[in-house]
């Protein structure tokens, strides 16, 4: 079960954390992954290394913000690989500060990253998996999607669209047999968090109000991208799964 063999498979955000580990996991189930991020030296890093473990992978370095970079990787894959079978829109950046102080130029950038560039993604993606009557998109969302913390307004603000635009999607899309999930991390160790690792007050914070206790490990979060990509996930549609260690049902 769950093997993808024969897929080709996009996942942007792919050269570190969540994204990295989603790229492993779904290779190491027999897909073909084409990494992407903006950084073509560590894409080709990241490439090498899992290579080096026997896993297919190739790169494709572009900014998802882009629309027209966008397009153009997407067709280049379809053209190099015959096919587009699933997307993992992982991308996104953050920025903390105070509503009060907080500057419309990085509320939107925030924005563009996170909500824009995964709409853009969808899109294009979505054409050729029509053509192909079969898909799999799982956008990376959040728990703040659902649960508010202070200083981050752009980015919960972000991912509460990405939440919903995954169900609109799914709606959309359906007939199609293509579906659009959505994966809602909590608090992983990953190297967008570790300023608050660091903090030993948050730290603390997070291992004692998450039932699991602890922060997740980033190679969990694999398991849950290879399933929604999976034939055997093909009756889940417009569902938010959310990874938190529990944090989010507790009080």
């Amino acid at each position: 079960m769950f093997r993808l063999d024969g897929k080709i498979a996009l996942v942007s955000g792919a050269s570190r954390g969540l994204g990295l580990s989603m790229a492993s996991s779904l290779a190491k189930q027999g897909a073909h992954v084409v990494l992407n991020g903006r950084d073509a030296d560590v894409l080709k890093s990241r490439v090498c290394t899992l290579e080096d473990q026997g896993l297919s992978v190739s790169a494709m370095p572009f900014d998802v913000t882009d629309s027209l970079g966008v397009k153009r990787a997407i067709e280049e894959i379809v053209r190099e690989h015959g096919h587009l079978d699933i997307l993992i829109a992982n991308a996104g950046i953050q920025h903390r500060s105070p509503i009060s102080e907080f500057e419309e130029e990085d509320f939107r950038r925030v924005v563009d990253t996170n909500l824009t560039g995964v709409w853009i993604l969808a899109k294009e993606v979505s054409k050729f998996m029509a053509d192909s009557n079969a898909g799999r998109i799982v956008f990376t969302g959040s728990i703040t999607a659902e649960i508010g913390r202070p200083t981050i307004s752009a980015y919960i603000a972000s991912k509460g669209a990405v939440h919903a635009l995954a169900r609109q999607l799914a709606v959309e899309l359906g007939d199609k047999n293509i579906t659009v999930n959505a994966i809602a991390p909590g608090y992983f160790a990953t190297e967008m968090n570790q300023a608050l690792m660091a903090d030993g007050d948050f730290n603390d914070w997070v291992c004692t109000r998450v039932p699991a206790r602890r922060w997740g490990k980033v190679d969990e979060i694999g398991a849950a991208a290879v399933f929604l990509a999976s034939d055997e996930a093909a009756y889940v549609n417009g569902h938010v799964l959310t990874m938190d260690g529990g944090l989010s049902i507790s009080m």
